[in-house]
């Protein structure tokens, strides 16, 4: 109990670290005067490489480069990091969200309006989730602990990524570095799945772009229907 309880404030205190960074950051920025007005995501195609290259590397080293990829860095996972063991991957994936929601607390707006926002949001997470748990089903892949077979695709990378992307897309505009901060997060997680000895390079290399193209599909298709179309000048927005 004290490990879970030190690891579960290790991830708050990471938390609370970005939210007053956040606030500090924005407390130096002379507000413009662009407007934020709720569109859809516009989609390009050139949008869809960066999840199209995560998943395909995912596939090729899962099926064609078992010997020199796949096990290969299973094993030496275990020579070099074999008792390694740590929750913090189980709150990372979901860091994101309260940073998401907080920033409007903390006077930084995000692009939409909360009920749009989190309508995009559950969107997201019900492509992801569904999508993932169907491959997990059909791919019946046994995990490197040998603990169950739905090793493939990774649901915790995938849910990171899911949720970095969201974050990422309500405040970039606002703060260019908090991309950076969200895919940290999320491959991060990715990581310590592999260390953790749950997945292998391609199971989170895959839930990586399955979880980034689903909440940007969510993006890319919502047409604001729901709440007030906001639109405001950044002039008036308290900093």
């Amino acid at each position: 109990m004290p490990n879970y309880l030190s690891k579960f404030s290790l991830s708050h205190r990471f938390v609370s670290l970005l939210l007053f960074l956040a606030s500090f950051s924005c407390l130096g920025q002379q507000p413009d005067s662009v407007a934020i007005v709720n569109r859809p995501l516009a989609f390009k195609p050139a949008k869809l490489y960066v999840p199209a290259v995560l998943m395909s590397s995912g596939l090729v080293t899962t099926l064609f480069f078992k010997d020199q990829i796949k096990y290969r860095i299973a094993d030496q996972r275990g020579k070099h990091f074999g008792n390694f063991r740590t929750r913090l991957d189980d709150y990372l994936e979901y860091a994101p969200l309260p940073i998401a929601y907080g920033l409007d607390v903390f006077g930084v707006k995000s692009k939409n309006d909360f009920l749009n926002k989190t309508v995009i949001l559950i969107k997201g997470e019900i492509l992801f989730y569904a999508s993932t748990n169907l491959l997990k089903e059909v791919s019946s892949e046994l995990r490197p602990d040998g603990s169950d077979y739905r090793s493939f695709p990774s649901g915790h990378t995938a849910q990171a990524f899911a949720t970095a992307t969201f974050l990422s897309e309500e405040y970039k505009d606002r703060l260019p570095w908090i991309p950076y901060a969200a895919y940290t997060m999320a491959s991060t997680t990715g990581l310590l799945r592999i260390a953790n000895n749950k997945h292998y390079i391609g199971d989170v290399l895959f839930g990586a772009g399955l979880g980034l193209l689903s909440m940007k599909t969510a993006y890319w298709t919502h047409r604001y229907k729901w709440g007030k179309n906001r639109k405001t000048n950044l002039s008036t927005v308290p900093y």
